[in-house]
């Protein structure tokens, strides 16, 4: 996984603000989002959200929290970019799983803008450019 600058969105039109600079963007789901919103609605998201803007260089990470169900369920449709707060050992089973299926397991959520702070929004582009 490359690294591009975080992005936490909450819903949609966060998801849209986030690409429509056109910069590298990771978008990242709340924390624990996995648990309450569910593993579909932040695909269809990401899916919505791409689709308007499919020359943005995107990836994404969906936040567990203390889930691992959540994040086993995941992987099984194929969301590979997580973070999961657990216990060392499932914690290292569900990186074993995830890294082979190519993808990144992280213990804590990268640093990131959470666009739902007040004044996010203006420095959403300085916060792009590093």
């Amino acid at each position: 996984m490359k690294e591009s600058p975080s992005v936490i969105v909450h819903g949609l039109d966060m998801a849209r603000i986030a690409l429509r600079p056109g910069r590298p963007v990771t978008l990242l789901s709340a924390e624990g989002a996995a648990a309450y919103a569910g593993v579909g609605w932040w695909q269809a998201l990401v899916r919505a959200a791409t689709q308007d803007f499919p020359h943005t260089d995107m990836q994404d990470i969906l936040d567990c929290g203390f889930s691992p169900g959540r994040a086993l369920e995941a992987l099984r449709v194929g969301q590979i970019h997580l973070v999961l707060r657990a216990d060392p050992p499932v914690w290292a089973d569900i990186a074993e799983r995830t890294a082979a299926l190519g993808g990144v397991l992280l213990a804590e959520a990268p640093a990131a803008l959470d666009l739902s702070e007040y004044g996010a929004q203006r420095r959403l582009e300085a916060w792009l450019a590093g």
